[in-house]
């Protein structure tokens, strides 16, 4: 089973349980021959704000970052890096995007770990690739594709 170490320093009280985001992390990892390692931190605005602009040298707040633990030659280690979620976005975008919160949490979750794996979005060709894979995830839990636009009727 992946090892996940949980931390909520946010004073949000919409954050999904600990078991749920396990459940999502175990959906990205299936076809992973070894276990992983993950820490999901969930914090308030300020804490990413902070992580924002230290790291990404961005203004203001964002869903998530992804922190990759680049392992050093010669030593073994299943930790594939930190994720740190914004309960106050995530819960914010779920209202504007008119998409269920539990399942806007569980897309950041995917999107997240699919980043300590090596993917990304910078090029269209990735993006698509990222995303193609974000939904069959998804899908596979239950989740409709969440880059379909919604509407409240």
């Amino acid at each position: 089973m992946n090892k996940l170490d949980f931390q909520i320093v946010s004073k949000s009280n919409s954050i999904p349980a600990p078991h749920q985001f396990q459940s999502w992390v175990d959906a990205v990892l299936k076809d992973e021959s070894e276990d992983s390692e993950i820490t999901i931190r969930i914090v308030d605005e300020a804490e990413m704000i902070q992580f924002n602009e230290q790291y990404r040298h961005k203004k203001g707040s964002t869903n998530i970052l992804s922190f990759p633990f680049d392992v050093p030659e010669g030593i073994e280690s299943n930790l594939l890096g930190d994720l740190l979620l914004c309960a106050g976005v995530v819960e914010k975008e779920s209202q504007q995007q008119n998409k269920i919160l539990e399942h806007h949490w569980a897309h950041m979750v995917v999107h997240g770990v699919l980043h300590l794996l090596g993917y990304n979005h910078v090029e269209d060709d990735e993006a698509e690739e990222m995303e193609g894979l974000e939904i069959r995830i998804l899908n596979i839990i239950k989740i409709k594709n969440p880059y379909e636009e919604t509407s409240n009727t």
